[in-house]
C-alpha cells in the first residue's frame, strides 16, 4: 500500500473527532446561551421551576422560544421601518409646505412693496396738486377734509405753502391740524 492511503483514514478520523468536540462545545454553549435569554423574557412564567445550568434545556421548547423571538423582533424591525418610511414622507410633506410658504411669503413681500410704492406715488401726486392750487382754494379743501387726514397731507406740503394753506384756514382748525401734527411723535420714546 501507499503511504497515502494508509494515512487518509487517520486524518478523516481525527476530523471527524474534532468536528463532534467542537458541535459538542457549540451546543453546550448554546444551550446555555439561550437559557439567559429565554430567562430574561417577561413573559416567561415566574411559577416555572429553574433549571439548574448543568441540566440540558429541553431542545423543542428552545427552538420554539427562538423562533417566537425571531418573530417578535422581525416585527419590531416591520413596524420601525414603517414608522420610519412615515416619518420621512411627513418630513418630505413638511418641506414641501416649508418652501410653498417661502415662495408665498416673498410673493406676498412683492405685493406688499408694489402696493407701499403706489401707495407713496399717490400721496405725491396728491400733494404735488395741492402745492399747484392756490393757498385760498386749498385751503377751502383742507378745511374739509377729517383733521388726521388733513394734517397727514399738511406734513408732507412745503413749510411755505403748508404756512399759507393754515393761515387761510378757520383757527380752530387751524388749531386742530397742528395739535394732530404736533402730537404725532409724542409718544416717542427719547434718550
Amino acid at each position: 500500500m501507499s503511504r497515502n492511503a494508509t494515512y487518509r483514514p487517520a486524518t478523516s478520523h481525527v476530523l471527524v473527532l474534532l468536528s463532534l468536540l467542537f458541535l459538542g462545545a457549540g451546543m453546550s454553549r448554546l444551550g446555555v446561551g439561550v437559557a439567559e435569554v429565554i430567562a430574561a423574557e417577561p413573559d416567561i412564567d415566574s411559577t416555572v421551576e429553574t433549571t439548574s445550568l448543568s441540566a440540558a434545556p429541553d431542545p423543542g421548547d428552545l427552538l420554539a422560544s427562538l423562533r417566537a423571538r425571531e418573530e417578535r423582533i422581525l416585527q419590531a424591525e416591520t413596524d420601525l421601518q414603517e414608522r420610519y418610511d412615515r416619518l420621512l414622507a411627513a418630513e418630505a410633506e413638511l418641506e414641501r409646505q416649508i418652501e410653498i410658504l417661502v415662495a408665498t411669503e416673498a410673493r406676498l413681500a412683492a405685493t406688499l412693496r408694489l402696493t407701499e410704492t403706489a401707495a407713496e406715488d399717490d400721496l405725491q401726486r396728491l400733494t404735488t396738486v395741492f402745492e399747484h392750487m392756490k393757498p385760498a382754494q386749498a385751503a377751502e379743501l383742507f378745511s374739509q377734509m377729517d383733521t388726521d387726514f388733513a394734517a397727514g397731507f399738511m406734513a408732507r406740503l412745503r413749510p411755505e405753502f403748508a404756512g399759507e394753506v393754515m393761515a387761510g384756514l378757520d383757527p380752530i382748525t387751524a388749531y386742530a391740524i397742528s395739535a394732530v401734527l404736533a402730537g404725532r411723535h409724542a409718544r416717542t420714546p427719547r434718550n
